[in-house]
């Protein structure tokens, strides 16, 4: 079983937050790997919704006046955001690293048994659902 870390940067190279999801297969689509992404962050939103969510899409539900303070203890849709995400990643809102390489289609395979990072680069600032 792989694990994988994944990690979020500013496109000036700035390391933000980081998270690690071991037990996966050898290999994963880079779709199935946003999809996991946002499921794991969603849930753990909804696990404590008291805290600001910082994931890769940002719900609207989230959005208070001042762009990023959290409103109410809605539950968020993890499958909501992933579709938002897969969408945001076919318009270029951000990109996604596998160890040093960018990956550019949703149904390319990404071998994961080296245990890598996927890196996600946000170009624009993410919101909906």
């Amino acid at each position: 079983m792989a694990a994988v870390t994944f990690r979020d940067e500013t496109a000036a190279g700035g390391g933000l937050e980081a998270f690690s999801v071991a037990g996966l297969p050898a290999a994963m689509t880079v779709r199935e790997l946003i999809r996991l992404r946002v499921r794991e962050e969603v849930a753990r939103r909804n696990a404590r919704p008291d805290r600001r969510f910082t994931g890769l899409v940002q719900p609207a539900s989230e959005t208070g006046p001042d762009g990023d303070r959290p409103r109410g203890r809605r539950r968020v849709d993890w499958e909501r955001q992933a579709d938002i995400a897969e969408r945001a990643f076919l318009s270029n809102g951000f990109f996604v690293l596998v160890g040093d390489r960018q990956v550019e289609d949703l149904d390319e395979v990404v071998d994961l048994t080296g245990d890598p990072e996927v890196v996600f680069i946000k170009l624009v600032p993410l919101v909906g659902g």
